[in-house]
């Protein structure tokens, strides 16, 4: 059955898990005495794939530049609040649709609220590095604003914003899911993840990037059992329903994704995930540990305790932590995102810089 069904999607990746043959290869350990639990998945992930897909949301103009990254403005008054997304996966998560748009909802609550677009890099940004992103691409960008702004990160964005606030004034940081101390994860987990950087690291080296395939199988490593779980809750949806389209524009986004440069990957497997670099102390910009414990800026984490992407033993400490009960994702599109995390976030903000 497998490969029969393999066989027929390969020409139908455009939507749906890259690479599939690891997909296929997780849902026969997951479901190898669950033939119903395999039939459902399968039905669904070709669901998924030939269903119509929602108009995608449109990004705003950019306010600055810097080399290939954008500042994209969201609107609102007052001191400025920049998000800075993971340099994994496209940045609209933050505003995946009208109504599960963190974005503009702060922007309405009348903060001025920006994006960091990280671009699409290329062979030539191959020796740039996360720090690199921090020093040469970011730091550079947000000093052009007329005031030290507040950072709000999430994922690796959170990670990359503290750093940031290590290397500029800053008015704040807020962290969303952001790992730190990435032995955290634990110790089978980072062996999987290290097997699979083991393999993909000698291509990578060659091409100067790392694909998102490489980076969503490592995902896949972290929750192998909730990879099939959703494609086998969605073969149960009513296609066209809002149910169902919110799933495909939330796979879309899961599914998509520019490459890393080649340093950036590196350092994030061996680095951060493998040496725990930044947990450690080990991990320096401009020469400089960086140190969150050190910051004079105000500072929070959102952490969730049953995040299986970014574990809540992986946060960084900081002046406050508010802990949620919602996943990775859920926290910020989620049917419960607007109580669990973005009214809380939102108020953290307003103490300041209260909106105008």
């Amino acid at each position: 059955m497998f490969d029969a069904v393999a066989t027929g999607f390969d020409d139908a990746l455009q939507h749906g898990p890259r690479p599939l043959p690891l997909f296929l290869d997780i849902l026969r350990r997951e479901t190898a005495d669950a033939p119903r639990r395999a039939a459902a998945a399968l039905a669904g992930l070709h669901a998924y794939q030939t269903a119509p897909r929602p108009k995608p949301p449109r990004l705003p103009a950019a306010r600055h530049r810097s080399g290939r990254i954008r500042l994209r403005d969201y609107g609102g008054a007052g001191r400025p609040v920049v998000f800075i997304p993971s340099l994994i996966n496209p940045p609209t998560i933050l505003d995946l649709a009208p109504d599960r748009s963190l974005l503009r909802w702060m922007a309405a609550r009348g903060h001025r609220t920006l994006l960091v677009d990280w671009g699409t890099p290329t062979a030539a940004d191959r020796d740039t590095d996360i720090g690199g992103h921090v020093e040469r691409l970011l730091v550079p960008m947000l000093r052009r604003l007329p005031a030290p702004p507040i950072l709000v990160g999430y994922c690796l964005g959170g990670t990359i914003a503290l750093a940031t606030a290590t290397a500029m004034p800053v008015a704040g940081v807020a962290t969303i899911a952001a790992p730190w101390q990435f032995d955290g994860y634990g110790a089978q987990a980072r062996t999987r993840i290290a097997d699979l950087w083991t393999a993909a690291a000698p291509a990578c080296a060659t091409i100067g990037v790392v694909p998102m395939e490489v980076l969503q199988a490592g995902f896949w490593q972290l929750d192998p059992v909730r990879t099939i779980a959703k494609y086998e809750a969605f073969a149960a949806l009513e296609r066209g329903s809002a149910a169902a389209d919110a799933f495909i524009r939330l796979e879309d986004w899961a599914n998509a994704g520019a490459p890393l440069p080649y340093a950036a990957g590196r350092q994030l497997f061996e680095g951060f995930i493998g040496g725990n670099a930044p947990g450690d102390g080990h991990w320096l910009i401009g020469g400089t540990p960086v140190d969150p414990t050190a910051l004079v800026c105000p500072s929070i984490a959102f952490a969730s305790l049953n995040d299986r992407i970014v574990p809540a033993a992986t946060t960084p400490t900081l002046g406050a932590r508010h802990d949620l009960s919602i996943g990775h994702v859920g926290m910020i599109v989620g049917g419960r995102a607007h109580d669990q995390l973005w009214t809380p976030l939102a108020d953290w903000i307003a103490t300041l810089s209260p909106p105008r």
